[in-house]
């Protein structure tokens, strides 16, 4: 056979896939569906080897379950709104558009030449109007169920680029994308109430047994539930209550001060009142320039007394003073607390500084609050009627006569808060919603979808919405009174777009509906989710949600989107994870003139179990691309007469070496993501066949072996694997073609090696007769020159034999 011009046969396959349409799946209730999907990228324009790693994995576990005989639903689509392109536009003078299609089409030209075996028919780009106009029907149909508000929330503000920052954006307090100082101002916000179902995204853990225990932990310590007691403090100027969360009520007796978030809307609202309002200013500022992991970790615990204003502790009906304080965030309870500073480190540090009192309402062993907060359990003091009472008891005891005298009741809080969902930018889905003067804020109608982006707005990089800039857009008539108003000209947040394309996929290009409900529910939910860990408290969480919400809006029938999730490892080079920025980026355009796209995929999913972190090596992809070969030159190996003729025993041993290698292969691709494991084992079976001295003069045993080395090998490196299996006759693609089946009775050995153990030192080795019954394995070990020898004048006490594993002799 010629040599391998991977070249040449890596463009003949990826042609007839395309031409014959082999992949393109299509509902069939007579076949077990299997959908699999891997989470869909950004274009930003070219491919790297970690994203490589990521739809590798998808695509062998496609084809796996296709030859397995499923029915496979697997493709592709682009998360294709956001900044960066709206970057482009304003630095290269480019449509956004444009520059989005441009690295689609790019990328999309990637894939292919990567050999995925993707349903193309269903693409989809979030930023199509065909896509958005549901995204646009979701959001009214949130409004109508009263998941979705606007309201005046504080938010991140880069002075510079004059536009809202989403908390990712800012890192350190400082904007992304021109390094300015941000600020936290309060805006009129979109939000989605996500909140309203934070119960149920805990609950549905319970259904999620193919995740991995850290990303299930990592969502419910991102959800963040927690029991206590709500309480509220009368404001002596304004007799307004300062509202506050707390898990533990039983120290009520002893807050001696109150701290609100520099972002608290009483700040604001008794502005009048505060004594020193212009030096709370000034530290409100200072903090907005902070980010909010600063604030929470710094150790410095720094605020200023709101002079003029106090509280009235509710229990003890005295008289407290309120501050605010910057390690108080506006993200977790009610952006104020009740500080107790003798069991609160954090309240006793900042009580000392402050010179506020400190007083005792916990009594235990070794506790000595002039030196330190008592932090552990006690008996409570000082604390009323409650005092003598265990603190353990107290909670409950304690939150009762709270809710019977009026002041407060139990509850239950969530560090998850409602999504905010409003983006300040041009590329994104456009908010259908009009705010009219007459009748406040109204929906778009149905039937006026999509609403579109408009073309003639500016791209200035400062400012407020490109939107606004564009007349044609933002004036329209109020569709429930007729009267002149305008559009919302805020965009919707990317997560959104991303938080239902895989139902999508199941009916991509209906015209009529989001998709197909019995389409969805028979592909639905996806078998096997693939992506980043890094996804695990946004998108996985926003997602699940969003499916929950299309349940209950009648369109599916399961209540969790992913069955199955696998959070691949990072691909890096030199220690550090690729990117462009750090300027190490590995790009397939690199690897594959020379070594072709099967090498490529080959070193990616050898290199490293997929769950771990993969180093870039260029020796191991010279490795695998004279693997590659091997595997290519065997079949001139195969069909090469040998001189002598193969025995019984050496067909049976390369049969079962076989047998062995597709059931270690078939249960490490399907149950242990061990592709690593799985190709070690085919290579195993390479080296089998290479050893092998009987080929064609065997009755076809070593090309039964050789084909069946291909078919396993077909996920991984399908090129070469489909033009083998050409080469061998067959007119079928590899692709579709049956999963081969291990036989059990052929991995049995016909005979075994035994160590034999006298009074716990290892003697000897017998061979034997699989399976053999003890008397005859009694029988070979004193037929056994050597060991007999050792039992010559002994007593044996004891006889113990482990079927097929060892035999262990006890004398005297």
């Amino acid at each position: 056979m010629t040599e391998y011009n991977h070249l040449e046969v890596e463009k003949k396959w990826q042609k007839k896939w395309s031409e014959s349409k082999i992949f393109e799946s299509k509902e069939d209730s007579k076949k077990e569906k299997y959908y699999c999907l891997e989470m869909l990228p950004y274009p930003s324009g070219n491919l790297h080897m970690g994203h490589v790693r990521n739809y590798s994995i998808g695509d062998v576990y496609a084809r796996f379950h296709r030859m397995k005989g499923k029915n496979v639903l697997y493709t592709a689509g682009w998360d294709a709104f956001g900044l960066p392109a709206e970057n482009a536009a304003i630095k290269n003078k480019i449509h956004p558009a444009k520059w989005t299609k441009q690295n689609i089409a790019r990328m999309r030209e990637q894939l292919k030449s990567l050999g995925f075996s993707y349903d193309w028919s269903r693409e989809t780009a979030t930023c199509d109007p065909e896509y958005y106009k549901w995204t646009q029907w979701f959001f009214i149909k949130m409004w109508e169920k009263g998941l979705v508000f606007r309201k005046n929330a504080n938010v991140n503000w880069c002075p510079s680029c004059q536009t809202v920052l989403a908390n990712e954006q800012v890192s350190n307090g400082v904007c992304w994308r021109c390094d300015s100082h941000t600020e936290h101002r309060d805006l009129e916000q979109w939000f989605i109430k996500i909140i309203d179902y934070a119960d149920e995204l805990l609950e549905g853990h319970k259904q999620l047994g193919g995740w991995s225990e850290q990303v299930l932990s990592m969502q419910k310590n991102w959800i963040g539930k927690s029991y206590g007691t709500e309480v509220d403090f009368k404001i002596s100027v304004s007799g307004k209550n300062l509202k506050i969360f707390t898990t533990r009520p039983d120290t009520i007796f002893g807050v001696t001060f109150m701290v609100v978030a520099p972002e608290h809307e009483i700040i604001n609202e008794l502005k009048s009142k505060i004594k020193n309002y212009e030096q709370v200013a000034q530290y409100i500022l200072a903090s907005g320039r902070k980010s909010n992991i600063e604030r929470a970790s710094s150790k410095e615990k720094t605020g200023i007394r709101l002079e003029g204003i106090n509280a009235l502790n509710p229990a003890t009906r005295k008289e407290i003073p309120i501050f605010t304080a910057d390690y108080v965030l506006t993200g977790y309870g009610t952006g104020a607390i009740m500080a107790v500073p003798a069991h609160d480190q954090r309240d006793w540090e900042f009580a000392k500084k402050f010179d506020v009192p400190v007083i005792e309402v916990i009594k235990g062993n070794n506790s000595d609050i002039s030196k330190h907060a008592y932090e552990d359990e006690g008996i409570l003091v000082n604390s009323g009627e409650f005092s003598g009472v265990k603190s353990a008891d107290a909670f409950d005891v304690v939150s009762s006569w709270i809710e019977k005298q009026g002041f407060g009741k139990k509850t239950v809080n969530f560090k998850l808060k409602d999504w905010l969902v409003s983006r300040q930018r041009y590329w994104g889905a456009p908010i259908p919603m009009i705010h009219c003067d007459n009748c406040g804020i109204v929906p778009v109608s149905e039937k006026e979808l999509p609403v579109l982006l408009p073309e003639d707005v500016e791209f200035t990089g400062a400012g407020e919405s490109p939107l606004k800039t564009s007349k044609t857009f933002v004036n329209v008539k109020c569709p429930k009174c007729g009267k002149d108003a305008s559009r919302e000209t805020d965009t919707m947040d990317t997560f959104v777009d991303s938080s239902w394309y895989y139902a999508r996929y199941c009916d991509s290009h209906n015209d009529n509906a989001p998709f197909d409900s019995v389409k969805a529910n028979y592909w639905m939910p996806v078998n096997q989710y693939i992506g980043g860990i890094e996804h695990a408290c946004m998108h996985l969480i926003y997602a699940r949600f969003w499916f929950k919400v299309m349940r209950d809006l009648g369109l599916v029938k399961y209540d969790e989107p992913f069955t199955n999730l696998l959070t691949q490892g990072m691909v890096t080079l030199g220690g550090s994870a690729m990117s462009k920025s750090k300027g190490n980026v590995v790009s397939p355009d690199e690897i594959l003139p020379k070594y072709g796209a099967d090498t490529a995929r080959l070193f990616i999913l050898f290199a490293a179990p997929p769950q771990k972190q993969l180093d870039w090596s260029s020796d191991g992809i010279e490795g695998c691309w004279r693997f590659v070969n091997r595997v290519w030159r065997l079949f001139d190996v195969v069909n090469t007469k040998s001189i002598a003729a193969a025995s019984q025993k050496d067909k049976d041993d390369i049969l079962r070496t076989m047998h062995k290698t597709v059931k270690k292969v078939t249960s490490d691709i399907e149950k242990e993501f061990q592709f690593n494991t799985a190709i070690s084992s085919i290579m195993e079976l390479v080296n089998a066949l290479y050893s092998y001295k009987y080929h064609a003069n065997d009755d076809g045993v070593s090309l039964e072996v050789y084909k069946t080395l291909i078919l396993l090998l077909a996920p991984i490196t399908p090129h070469l694997c489909e033009e083998i299996w050409e080469k061998l006759g067959n007119n079928e693609c590899i692709s579709i073609h049956a999963w081969p089946v291990f036989d059990e009775s052929m991995i049995k050995e016909s005979s075994i090696e035994i160590p034999i153990q006298i009074n716990g030192k290892l003697k000897g080795r017998i061979t034997v007769s699989a399976d053999v019954p003890e008397d005859e394995v009694k029988k070979a070990v004193n037929s056994d020159e050597k060991i007999s020898a050792y039992l010559k004048d002994k007593q044996v006490v004891k006889f113990i034999y482990v079927k097929n594993k060892i035999v262990t002799i006890v004398v005297k």
